[in-house]
């Protein structure tokens, strides 16, 4: 008889990140994820008490795909709108783990300035600061405008009430970008 396949806490993480995936946030409870890895739900149980537990160590494992999706731009690409594109990017290819990051209150930020403020965003923020040449108070409003934009734009896709044309999303992107600096520059000027 083979020994029994020990469930880990990181497993439990990953199919619940899989049931997201397939069917939504909403969707992340004991059966279901034990049903992803194939046992009881008691090894569930016994690493999360509660399903609520479960959901913001699936949240945290999916902020991190998210960064990391972000950041990974190609060698040679500019990497202020490489990083907006790939925000919307990420709302076409994985619209329920985007859903579940930015629409299901599982957010360790309360706000917007919480967010822009948060160690997370920092590689973010130096690529942008150094991208446009501001100081780093001027990069976060950059950055505010910008994210309301690429956020608003990701959200209408991810819902389902616009289809992806990723040449005029860079359009659009750039124009948000370039207006955003010229404005920071404007109001940084002595």
């Amino acid at each position: 008889m083979p020994p029994k396949t020990r469930v880990t806490e990181d497993s439990i993480i990953s199919a619940a990140i899989e049931v997201v995936r397939r069917s939504g946030f909403e969707n992340i409870n004991a059966r279901t994820v034990s049903g992803q890895l194939h046992c009881s739900t008691q090894p569930v149980m016994y690493h999360f008490s509660t399903i609520d537990n479960l959901k913001k160590a699936a949240y945290r494992r999916a902020d991190q795909m998210h960064t990391q999706y972000l950041m990974s731009i190609p060698p040679g690409q500019d990497p202020i709108p490489g990083i907006g594109i790939n925000y919307i990017r990420f709302a076409v290819e994985e619209p329920q783990l985007f859903r579940f990051l930015f629409q299901s209150g599982y957010a360790e930020e309360n706000s917007l300035l919480e967010m822009v403020n948060s160690d997370e965003l920092i590689p973010v923020l130096a690529v942008m600061r150094e991208g446009a040449g501001l100081s780093m108070e001027k990069t976060r409003e950059v950055f505010i405008t910008v994210a309301l934009f690429a956020h608003g734009y990701a959200s209408i896709i991810a819902n389902n009430h616009l289809e992806f044309d990723e040449k005029l999303s860079a359009e659009h992107l750039e124009r948000a970008w370039n207006g955003a600096v010229l404005a920071a520059a404007r109001e940084e000027r002595p």
